[in-house]
Parts: structure tokens; C-alpha cells; sequence
């Protein structure tokens, strides 16, 4: 009979160190896969990291001219002022300067600035326009269009750099 309590007091033994064994077994599953979910998360976040850090070192190559580019649209402006201020009889004595003026824009047109101007009688958006002044409008088709652009804007790459100024009827 004492053999039989020993071989049932070694059972329980055993049954506790399995049940022991299996708990460990089971808590470091659950911790395995925590730790695997973590590692998935951090992979994720990771691979986003180098997405968006990739995406913003192209922007910056994109618009790292931009102070530059941006220092120059005055100079662009006093162009294009000049050139409506020649009268078609001294055109052809302004030719040097009218080249001038286009090997200008050219050289901005290839460093990405594109004028981005609405033209006259376009509906008026104000994400991409910036109203000076109303006027009353002519007719009632003319409410909330662009009569007049008061300054030309620019836009370098994507990016709106300067909004054009413009008079709305409304």
C-alpha cells in the first residue's frame, strides 16, 4: 500500500510539473506572440518611416530652389510689366530685351515654376485665388468669376508659391 501512495504521490507529482511545465509553455506562447505583433508593428512603422522620409527628401529636391525661384518672380513681374509698356512701333528696337525676357522665363520654366493664373471669366476659387477686391457685376452670369488678375501667381512643382491676385464680380 505504501508503494501505491508512492506511485500516486510521484502521479501528482508528475501531473503538477506537467500542469507547471504546460503553464510556462502556454505564458511564453502568449509572450512569443506578443513579441512577434510587436516586431510586425515596428517593421511596419519602420517601412513607413523610409517611405516618408524617401518622400520628403524628393520634395525637398523638388522646391529646394524655391527661395531662389521666389526671390526672382519680382524681377519676372517687372518683365512682363515692361513688355505691355512697348509700343509696337519700338518692338523690333526692344527685341534684345523681349529675348532677354524669355530666356528668363525659360530658364524658370526649367527649375519648375509654371504660372498658374485663372484666366479672365473663370470661376473664382479661393483655395487657389486671392481676391483683392469685388467689383459689381455686369451681368448675372459674371457673379463669382475673375474679371481682372492684378498680379500673376506661380506655382514650383506641385506647390502653390504665390497665389495670383485677382479682382471677383459679385
Amino acid at each position: 500500500m505504501a508503494e501505491k501512495q508512492k506511485s500516486t504521490e510521484k502521479k501528482t507529482q508528475k501531473e503538477a510539473k506537467t500542469s507547471d511545465l504546460e503553464e510556462q509553455l502556454a505564458t511564453t506562447e502568449e509572450n512569443l506572440a506578443l513579441e512577434k505583433e510587436r516586431y510586425l508593428r515596428l517593421f511596419a512603422e519602420f517601412e513607413n518611416f523610409k517611405k516618408r522620409n524617401a518622400k520628403e527628401r524628393v520634395e525637398l529636391f523638388k522646391t529646394a530652389n524655391q527661395e531662389a525661384v521666389l526671390a526672382m518672380i519680382p524681377v519676372l513681374d517687372d518683365f512682363d510689366r515692361a513688355m505691355s509698356q512697348i509700343p509696337e512701333e519700338k518692338a523690333p528696337e526692344m527685341e534684345g530685351f523681349t529675348l532677354i525676357a524669355q530666356k528668363f522665363k525659360e530658364i524658370l520654366q526649367q527649375q519648375g515654376l509654371k504660372n498658374c493664373s485663372p484666366e479672365p471669366g473663370a470661376l473664382f476659387d479661393a483655395e487657389l485665388h486671392e481676391a483683392i477686391t469685388q467689383i459689381p457685376a455686369q451681368e448675372e452670369g459674371q457673379k463669382g468669376t475673375v474679371v481682372d488678375i492684378i498680379e500673376q501667381g506661380y506655382q514650383l512643382g506641385d506647390r502653390i508659391i504665390r497665389y495670383p491676385k485677382v479682382v471677383v464680380a459679385q
